[in-house]
């Protein structure tokens, strides 16, 4: 009786002591991830607050003796009758068009592998997984090739026409319908006489929300941050992204003028915004989605 009594008292101080010392680790380890997801950023708005000089004579974590912000900006704006604007309209085309289109394609792509039997299925789905074996950077060459023949190098569709398709984004659609579309509702429209279209328009189209939301998100920030394929494809620096402005500018030498390194850093503040603000507006989608799947739960 003895050992049987004093079994659970020894259980539940172990259980106490774990607890007192797991609250206060858990605490630290989430600080440290977030100065750790958070420093960079932190360097860069102090960065562009810099001077070249004091950008390397003092601590990159810290301000220095004069804000230069004001001035940095002015350069950024003013380059070259402020192409960057330009740039920046460039890559929210890109991004924009391409993961709009992307995900219109993924989705519908992703229904007809889930819901339909077809010759060639398998096959299908198997060179879709198969593809994400391939390196996105190895196919640059041969789309480079293909477009050349097209005569669309250094055009706007040399980068649009190559977002619009990605299968992970199908694959991910695919396994997204296979769990929430039920196959019963489907077969209540065909009874009640809807269409396919009027079935994928009006029923299973509300239901992706969340998937079609995360899809946009992935592929705008892909496209938003491409560089090898544009920078192979494109020649004007009228028709250049964002990322190869950032880069053309670090190829500059510096001069009376401008600043290369301050000004780069502060367009990067700037490339910063379009993709918060994607973040934030895509976030009611998300809600719904889970709420939607607690509901069903």
């Amino acid at each position: 009786m003895a050992k049987q009594f004093m079994k659970p008292r020894y259980g539940a101080a172990a259980r106490s002591r774990q607890s007192k010392w797991s609250r206060p680790g858990v605490l630290i380890g989430l600080v440290l991830l977030t100065f750790y997801s958070i420093a960079p950023l932190w360097w860069l708005v102090v960065s562009v607050t810099k001077s070249r000089v004091e950008l390397y004579n003092t601590s990159g974590l810290w301000f220095g003796s004069e804000n230069h912000i004001v001035e940095n900006f002015q350069q950024l704006f003013t380059y070259e009758d402020g192409i960057f604007f330009r740039w920046m309209l460039n890559s929210i085309l890109y991004a924009g068009v391409g993961a709009i289109v992307c995900t219109v394609i993924s989705i519908a792509a992703g229904y007809s592998l889930s819901k339909f039997d077809f010759p060639g299925k398998k096959i299908e789905m198997a060179l879709v997984m198969a593809s994400f074996l391939v390196p996105t950077a190895l196919l640059t060459l041969p789309l480079y090739l293909l477009f050349a023949g097209l005569h669309l190098t250094n055009t706007v569709w040399s980068v649009l026409i190559p977002s619009f398709v990605n299968a992970f984004d199908v694959y991910l659609a695919k396994e997204y319908i296979d769990g929430t579309v039920p196959d019963e509702l489907l077969e209540a429209a065909r009874v009640d006489g809807a269409g396919e279209l009027r079935i994928f328009g009006q029923i299973v189209v509300p239901m992706l929300s969340t998937p079609a939301a995360t899809i946009f998100i992935l592929t705008f920030v892909l496209q938003w941050n491409n560089f090898y394929l544009p920078i192979t494809m494109l020649r004007g620096s009228d028709k250049w992204t964002l990322a190869l402005g950032l880069y053309s500018f670090m190829q500059t030498k510096q001069s009376s003028v401008f600043d290369p390194t301050t000004i780069a850093l502060a367009g990067s503040i700037v490339s910063i915004i379009p993709l918060a603000v994607v973040m934030i507006l895509m976030q009611r989608f998300w809600r719904s989605g889970v709420a939607l799947g607690a509901v069903k739960g």
